[in-house]
C-alpha cells in the first residue's frame, strides 16, 4: 500500500493536563510490543521525532492517531490511555462511562474491549481532524446519535444524520468530520488487529466540499 503524506501536517493541540498519564503508557506499550521508536513511527506514518514528542508528553495524540498506535501495538485505545476494565465485564453502566479527551475528541468506552473489536461512543468537534484520511486493515461501523456527519469513503462524500449508520472496509480511504458547529456524537465500533505489522496511513486529501 502506497503511503500517503505524514499526519504531522495535521494540526494537533499541544500537551494538555491529561497527557502525563498517556505519554508513559504509549512508551510502555511500544516496548511491550518489542518495537523500536523508529519502527513504530514508520508503521504509524510518523517521524521518530514526532512519536518521541507524543511519548514524552510534548504533543497530544489525536484519536485517529491513538487508533493507529493501538493497532500497531496489538492493544486498544483504552489501554493506551491507561484505562482498565476488570475481568472484561459484559455490562458497562452509563454511570461508569467516564469521558476521555484526546486531540479535541471526547470518547466514552461503550463496552469492555474484546479480542476482536472495541466499541466507543465518540464526540467529534467541528473542524477536528477534518483533513485527515485514514487507510488501514479491518472494518469500521458507526451510527450517528446526534448532529450531522460528513463521511468521505474513497471518492464519494456521504452526509449522515441521526439514525444513519455506515459499515465499511477500512482499506477504503476514509475520513470523518462534524458538519455542525456543535459537533457530532457517534457510536463507533472498530476491529482490533493483534499484529505489530498493522499500518495506518494519514494525510490530507483534496477535492472535498463542505
Amino acid at each position: 500500500m502506497e503511503s500517503m503524506s505524514s499526519p504531522e501536517a495535521a494540526s494537533e493541540p499541544p500537551a494538555g493536563p491529561d497527557l502525563p498519564a498517556v505519554a508513559p503508557q504509549l512508551r510502555a506499550l511500544r516496548r511491550r510490543a518489542s518495537l523500536t521508536l523508529e519502527a513504530a513511527a514508520s508503521a504509524a506514518g510518523l517521524s521518530a521525532a514526532h512519536l518521541s514528542r507524543l511519548e514524552t508528553g510534548q504533543r497530544q495524540p489525536s484519536l485517529p492517531m491513538l487508533l493507529a498506535l493501538a493497532r500497531i501495538y496489538g492493544t486498544t485505545v483504552s489501554e493506551l490511555l491507561g484505562e482498565t476494565v476488570a475481568d472484561r465485564d459484559s455490562i458497562v453502566r452509563a454511570a461508569d462511562m467516564e469521558p476521555t479527551a484526546a486531540g479535541g475528541w471526547t470518547y466514552f468506552q461503550a463496552g469492555a474491549p474484546g479480542r476482536g473489536m472495541q466499541a466507543l461512543r465518540v464526540h467529534v468537534p467541528h473542524g477536528s481532524q477534518g483533513d485527515i484520511v485514514r487507510v488501514h486493515p479491518g472494518e469500521e461501523w458507526l451510527y450517528v446519535l446526534r448532529g450531522r456527519l460528513r463521511l468521505r469513503l474513497g471518492d464519494t462524500t456521504h452526509r449522515l444524520g441521526p439514525g444513519d449508520s455506515a459499515h465499511f472496509d477500512s482499506l477504503t480511504p476514509h475520513r470523518i468530520a462534524a458538519q455542525d458547529p456543535d459537533g457530532v456524537e457517534l457510536l463507533f465500533v472498530h476491529t482490533l488487529l493483534q499484529s505489530p505489522t498493522a499500518t495506518l496511513c494519514l494525510g490530507p486529501i483534496t477535492g472535498d466540499t463542505p
